[in-house]
C-alpha cells in the first residue's frame, strides 16, 4: 500500500499540507516519498513582471529558491523518518501536471499528494488548476490535501 508517494511542492502553505500528509502517510506505510518542484512559464513569468530583470539572471534566481524549497521539505520527511528524495525540473515545453504525472510514470509512484486550494468560479477560471489536471490526467491514484479553511464551517441551527 502507498510506499512510493509524489509530492508535487510549490512552497504554499496549501502545498505544505500536502506534505505534511505525505509525511503521515509515508510513516504509517513506511514508504518513501519523491518530492518534485516545477520551475514553470507561469512563475518564470510572474517572476520577471515583479523583478523586471534579466531572463537569465531570474532563472537562476528561480532554480536556487527551487532547490531550497525542495530542501526544507526534504529536511522535514526526513526529520519524520521518511526516506525521500527530490526532483527539479525546469521544463518549459510541457506543463506543470504533465511533468508531474510523468514523473508518477517514470519512478513509478503508487500515490501522488498534492495541496489544492479548492478555488471556484472565477478564480479557478483565471489561475486554473494544477491539482485538478493531475487528478484527471494522472494514471495512480491522487489524494487532494485541501487549503487550511480561514474559518471553521458554522454549523446549520
Amino acid at each position: 500500500m502507498y510506499q512510493r508517494i509524489l509530492v508535487p511542492v510549490d512552497g504554499s502553505p496549501t502545498s505544505q499540507r500536502g506534505l505534511d500528509e505525505a509525511i503521515r502517510l509515508a510513516t504509517l506505510t513506511k514508504g518513501r516519498l519523491r518530492l518534485i518542484h516545477v520551475v514553470d512559464d507561469l512563475s518564470f513569468a510572474m517572476s520577471m513582471e515583479a523583478s523586471m530583470g534579466y531572463a537569465g539572471d531570474l532563472m537562476s534566481v528561480l532554480m536556487e529558491k527551487g532547490t531550497q524549497l525542495l530542501a526544507q521539505a526534504e529536511a522535514r520527511a526526513q526529520a519524520a523518518g521518511v526516506e525521500v528524495d527530490v526532483v527539479l525540473q525546469d521544463n518549459f515545453a510541457a506543463s506543470v501536471q504533465a511533468l508531474v504525472t510523468a514523473e508518477a510514470g517514470t519512478w513509478p509512484a503508487d500515490l501522488i499528494v498534492i495541496g489544492t486550494h479548492g478555488r471556484r468560479g472565477v478564480g479557478r477560471a483565471l489561475m486554473g488548476s494544477c491539482a485538478e489536471n493531475i487528478l484527471r490526467y494522472s494514471t495512480v491514484p491522487v489524494l487532494l490535501v485541501r487549503a487550511q479553511p480561514d474559518a471553521p464551517p458554522q454549523e446549520a441551527q
